[in-house]
């Protein structure tokens, strides 16, 4: 991979968990690690800003490209395909799988958005290999989206709305996005500067409950229109320029990554999530278990993935993490604050992680 800040290195790993995993890394292999898991549409490309600073605070960093992206392969990309082996445990064990591949012992581990999750599920399942986590822009209430009442999707439709997880589960939705008349380049342009703090319209606040009436008032980046697909939801918020956090050769490494894989590796996730039987399977294996290991939250002020499921935020600090070590809320920074704020999300982890 080009495109990489000076110490950051990409090499690929083989037979993890069935795929061959390409990963970025810095800082010396004799530090203690960090694992940092990216969210949807990214790659790992998106911890470039933040792995420099990272090495130099001490830690040996890595990040890969999860199941379903870039340049890792051995992952069945078809919507009639092995949908089981994108489910979050699977995610896990790819990642457990990893470090072991590379004589790591025991992790930090950092994810966002989706990665979040994951990130969540790894200190869930593996404290024994995990040492501390924290979540980004996705708080981890203990509630799968699969999991809530199903009759939010008919009231939502009366108000001509629909969920955007839900719609990412459908069959129509990488194609919207890979096919779209804008062209994935631009599609990705409006998609990432919509979710920004660029965009003025970003002003989130908690909702009051998982009701109809209360998430249509976020924007439509998550509560769709009904009659819309992703690219023409996302189409007129194309800025006119390049974002300062984001440049157009920057971008181009996501654009040709999904142009040549599409988005339905990362869309699998979505499957599963929002499945009332992989959800059921997760809440069987788990119950009422906690998030014991050291754990922080970060987001972007701006950020409406802090309240998108209502009460999460609050679970989270209060009865899923029981060694909570703080929330912070990054001002100048919205969906990608590892991107748009790095040098406040560095800082925040460098005095987290020793500790």
């Amino acid at each position: 991979m080009t495109n990489l800040p000076a110490g950051v290195g990409s090499r690929f790993v083989e037979g993890v968990n069935g795929l061959r995993m390409h990963v970025l890394e810095a800082g010396e292999q004799d530090r203690p690690a960090v694992l940092l898991l990216h969210g949807f549409p990214e790659l790992a490309y998106s911890w470039r800003k933040l792995m420099p600073a990272l090495a130099e605070a001490g830690f040996h960093v890595i990040a890969p490209d999860q199941r379903g992206y870039g340049e890792t392969t051995g992952w069945d990309g078809r919507y009639d395909g092995d949908l089981d082996s994108f489910r979050i445990p699977n995610y896990v064990e790819d990642a457990v799988q990893l470090l072991a591949k590379l004589n790591i012992s025991n992790a930090h581990v950092v994810g966002h958005d989706f990665g979040a999750p994951v990130a969540a599920y790894c200190a869930l399942t593996r404290p024994d290999l995990f040492r501390s986590v924290v979540l980004m822009s996705g708080p981890y209430g203990g509630v799968s989206m699969g999991a809530r009442d199903p009759r939010i999707h008919d009231l939502l439709a009366a108000l001509g709305r629909k969920h955007y997880q839900w719609y990412y589960a459908g069959r129509e939705a990488d194609a919207n996005m890979r096919h779209c008349p804008q062209g994935v380049h631009a599609f990705l342009r409006a998609y990432y500067h919509y979710k920004s703090a660029d965009w003025k319209g970003n002003k989130p606040f908690p909702l009051k409950g998982w009701i109809a009436a209360e998430l249509v008032k976020m924007p439509t980046y998550y509560i769709m229109e009904l009659d819309k697909g992703m690219a023409e939801t996302v189409a007129p918020y194309l800025p006119s320029r390049e974002a300062g956090w984001l440049t157009d050769q920057e971008l181009g490494v996501y654009a040709r990554a999904f142009e040549r894989n599409g988005f339905q590796g990362g869309l699998q996730w979505y499957r599963c999530t929002t499945s009332p039987h992989y959800s059921g399977e997760l809440a069987a294996a788990l119950g009422a278990r906690t998030i014991d290991i050291p754990s922080m939250f970060i987001a972007g002020a701006a950020d409406w993935g802090v309240y998108q499921k209502p009460g999460e935020l609050e679970r989270m600090q209060t009865s899923v993490c029981t060694d909570f070590r703080g929330c912070h809320l990054v001002a100048g920074a919205g969906h990608w604050v590892q991107q748009e704020q790095p040098d406040a999300v560095a800082r925040l982890l460098a005095q987290f992680l020793p500790n």
